[in-house]
């Protein structure tokens, strides 16, 4: 027989790492019984708009030109419609700073196109949300990995974590951080700029979850702090505020990055989805988006609380865990030596799913911790859910 070719694989093939954060979506498909679902990041079923976007649908999407190709930076009427969202808030902004992206994982992949090199050093969060980082060594970066604690990334450890080092980029979720929930502090917030600016690196803003605070004061983002500096690059997306499967967000750059930011996407997929904008568009200017997120507060602060509420009762004696003020997730740290890799699959038989710890490292770190969505889950089931874990903690330390 003869022996097949060696396939000529291009040297970036290597750092295409994948996810194990979205891999979890297609290993749950396969499930046959039960299962609680802290895994996946996404909003709850009824918490998507689906009635209302369908009724957008018969009008904004009964003509052919619905369905046609759009303009690469974004359909006019949803460029003007985000415009419009944005202003008064924090991140408002200007047309010539904003590109309609397929989600934000497309607007990082934009970034890591347009300035990463084989070799260039990227800092990330640790734990981190290593979709993005994924995306960094896809280009061939080497990452660096600085510590978050409750006040978010501990941007004083960098200086002496890169030593002579500078780098390419500082990759930040500075909001109810995924995975941690941990939010960036406002003083963190000034200093990550000022050590930016001196070592000339960009800054990746990546915040999808700024507009879902249910407790606490908002922050300026790092958009509003850096004041057009083109050194601070901004990626945000509808995925957690309205729905994930609509694929569309929006990154907020220097005007002088809007050509080559095109340029880069119609060589990706010629436009963003128009559909979809279409509907959002709609969506957008009839008025929904603030009574949706006021709903949504409400009740993803209810269920944080229960979260809190089902872990003091069944892990109040072997772990400690975040309180965040927004977004998704909560970070579980245990301290009983329990590997949570190990955890997984006992786990998964006993019908809870969550997110293991090394998931969201680089390096693998974080093996006594795990992340734990609130959001698509409701009360009831997340304590059955807490219930079924520790149930699984268990056995596994039995």
């Amino acid at each position: 027989m003869t022996a097949r070719p060696a396939l000529p694989y291009a040297a970036r093939a290597a750092g295409l790492v994948g996810s194990v954060i979205d891999s979890s979506t297609s290993l749950l498909h396969k499930q046959t019984h039960d299962i609680v679902r802290f895994a996946m990041g996404s909003p709850a079923a009824e918490a998507v708009p689906a009635k209302l976007l369908s009724a957008i649908a018969a009008g904004e999407l009964s003509q052919p030109a619905a369905y046609d190709y759009a303009a690469t930076e974004g359909d006019p009427p949803l460029h003007a419609a985000l415009l419009e969202m944005l202003r008064g808030t924090s991140d408002e902004t200007t047309p010539e700073r904003l590109t309609v992206t397929a989600g934000g994982m497309q607007g990082l992949d934009l970034f890591c196109k347009i300035f990463v090199d084989p070799g260039d050093l990227v800092v990330v969060e640790s734990p981190t949300y290593t979709n993005g980082s994924a995306t960094a060594l896809s280009y061939g970066a080497e990452l660096l990995e600085v510590p978050v604690d409750d006040d978010g990334m501990m941007v004083d450890d960098l200086p002496r974590l890169l030593g002579d080092r500078r780098p390419k980029a500082i990759y930040t979720i500075p909001t109810f951080q995924n995975p941690s929930g941990a939010t960036l502090s406002l003083e963190r917030r000034h200093r990550l700029l000022e050590l930016a600016r001196s070592w000339g690196s960009m800054v990746i803003d990546d915040d999808p979850y700024g507009l879902l605070r249910f407790a606490g004061d908002p922050l300026p983002t790092l958009r509003a702090l850096g004041a057009g500096d083109p050194l601070v690059f901004s990626v945000r997306t509808f995925s957690k505020i309205v729905a994930p499967g609509l694929r569309v967000g929006w990154v907020d750059a220097d005007p002088q990055l809007q050509q080559l930011l095109i340029n880069a996407k119609q060589a990706m997929d010629t436009c963003t989805n128009l559909p979809a904008q279409k509907l959002l568009a709609g969506f957008l200017t009839g008025g929904h988006l603030e009574e949706h997120l006021a709903t949504q507060r409400a009740e993803y602060r209810r269920r944080k609380e229960a979260m809190h509420a089902a872990l003091t009762e069944h892990f109040g004696d072997i772990a400690r865990w975040t309180d965040p003020e927004g977004g998704f997730f909560l970070w579980v740290t245990l301290e009983n030596g329990v590997s949570t890799e190990e955890l997984f699959e006992i786990a998964l038989a006993e019908g809870v799913a969550f997110i293991p710890g090394p998931a969201f490292s680089p390096t693998g770190r974080f093996t006594d911790a795990f992340r734990v969505c609130f959001a698509s889950t409701t009360p009831d089931r997340i304590h059955e859910g807490i219930t079924r874990l520790r149930r699984a903690v268990d056995k596994l330390a039995g």
